[in-house]
């Protein structure tokens, strides 16, 4: 017998007892068709001689597992009383082939400048083995299609996915986006049966479309324009007037000054220069180099002349920079001082002071000039640091600059070990003057 999936195919079985006693008899279906097969009644009770005809339907689903093909039937008969005379009926049912093929595409839109790209999932819902292929469709010729594979076998119910490439000719320099839409079919290639009247002759292909964007957007078109008109600007009206604001103030400044009134004395001498014709000492306060000449000894003019300063009697002459380092080295837990003596007969005037902890050591440094303390410092907060005085701070003769440097851990240096000691170096900078009773 023949059935086609989705469809009710019927047959018979008679039932006969040949016995001498009232025999009931249960029937059940057996094989490949159990599943989708019913007996109607399953169940019947016959007098010794007589017979019964029951009645065989066969629903096979329209489902890709029910494979097309010969598949056997067996109805098993089983006695009540005497179960040893079971017998087995064998026939055999031809399934049909039905075709049905489900796909889908993804992404329906897709944007690029050049190419796009796209899954296909074609799943085969039939019960028969099928090859699918595909064609593409569009209105004009400007798209390029390449599927991967080309073709695709499929068994009933298995699934694949085909990628698909598409790809304009030519790119989109400026403007708006431009929409390619096309089609995607997918068939069954080489022979097939003939379509059963329930069954779709003609799958309506799959619609997408490819969004070409140009390859510069609007708003770099204004960006550029205004980069264009801003260069413009400055070609022609800023930079002209930025050079002749530039050739202004140079002409201004190689142009001679004019001498203020009172620049130039009576004589016609520069304040600070004053021949001296009297004896005596002056004292001036003013910068300048002026020293005045007379016959009575030398005298230092006013404004302008090389002044001296006296301190309690004590007159301090000038001095060139000098400058002292204080090593301190240290022994772990030790706290030792280092010290600079200022010579007898001279001033120091400290106005730099630079500090190095080349090691990382971490303890504690105190500066003291004389009795005065000038700071105090915990070593692990620094590894260089200076100081500076605009006002120069005056270490008289015999007293000391003391460096005292209290080692609780040496620190480690470029060298990547751990130092045995600390290490401090403290250099200070000013001025070295001599001092005259």
């Amino acid at each position: 017998m023949t059935v086609a999936p989705g469809d009710i195919a019927t047959t018979t079985v008679t039932v006969r007892n040949d016995s001498d006693i009232v025999e009931a008899y249960s029937l059940e279906i057996v094989g490949d068709c159990a599943a989708w097969t019913t007996v109607e009644p399953a169940r019947v009770s016959l007098y010794p001689g007589t017979s019964e005809t029951v009645t065989l339907r066969l629903e096979p689903p329209r489902s890709p597992e029910v494979r097309a093909g010969e598949v056997p039937l067996g109805v098993r008969v089983l006695p009540a009383e005497h179960p040893e005379s079971v017998r087995v009926l064998e026939t055999t049912v031809r399934i049909g082939a039905f075709h049905e093929l489900h796909s889908e595409l993804a992404p329906r839109r897709r944007r690029g400048w050049l190419r796009g790209r796209y899954r296909l999932a074609v799943r085969n819902q039939g019960n028969t083995p099928v090859r699918v292929g595909f064609t593409p469709g569009q209105a004009g010729e400007e798209l390029a299609f390449a599927f991967t594979p080309a073709q695709q076998p499929l068994e009933p119910g298995e699934s694949a996915e085909i990628g698909l490439r598409v790809r304009t000719g030519k790119p989109v320099w400026f403007g708006a986006p431009v929409v390619w839409p096309f089609t995607v079919d997918a068939a069954e290639t080489g022979e097939q049966d003939a379509p059963r009247p329930d069954e779709p002759a003609v799958r309506a292909p799959l619609d997408a479309e490819f969004v070409q964007i140009p390859i510069f957007p609007k708003w770099l078109l204004a960006l550029l324009a205004a980069l264009l008109a801003l260069l413009l600007a400055w070609f022609m009206l800023v930079r002209p007037a930025v050079r002749s604001a530039a050739k202004e103030a140079a002409t201004e400044a190689v142009q001679p000054r004019p001498t203020p009134a009172g620049e130039q004395g009576g004589d016609g001498q520069t304040p600070g220069t004053t021949p001296g014709t009297g004896t005596g000492t002056g004292t001036g306060a003013g910068k300048g180099t002026a020293p005045g000449t007379g016959s009575g000894g030398q005298g230092t003019g006013g404004e302008g002349g090389d002044g001296t300063s006296t301190d309690d009697g004590t007159g301090v002459l000038g001095g060139p920079q000098s400058s002292q380092t204080i090593d301190v080295q240290s022994a772990g837990g030790e706290t030792k001082p280092g010290t600079y003596q200022v010579p007898k007969g001279s001033v120091f005037r400290v106005t730099d002071l630079v500090v190095a902890n080349f090691q990382g050591d971490e303890g504690l440094m105190t500066i003291t000039f004389g009795d005065r303390k000038i700071t105090t410092i915990a070593l692990e907060t620094f590894r260089n640091q200076d100081y500076h005085w605009v006002t120069p701070i005056k270490i008289p003769e015999n007293d000391t600059v003391t460096v005292e440097v209290t080692c609780e851990k040496p620190g480690t240096p470029a060298t990547g070990r751990q130092a045995q000691g600390c290490h401090e170096v403290v250099n200070v900078s000013g001025v070295l003057s001599r001092t005259a009773r």
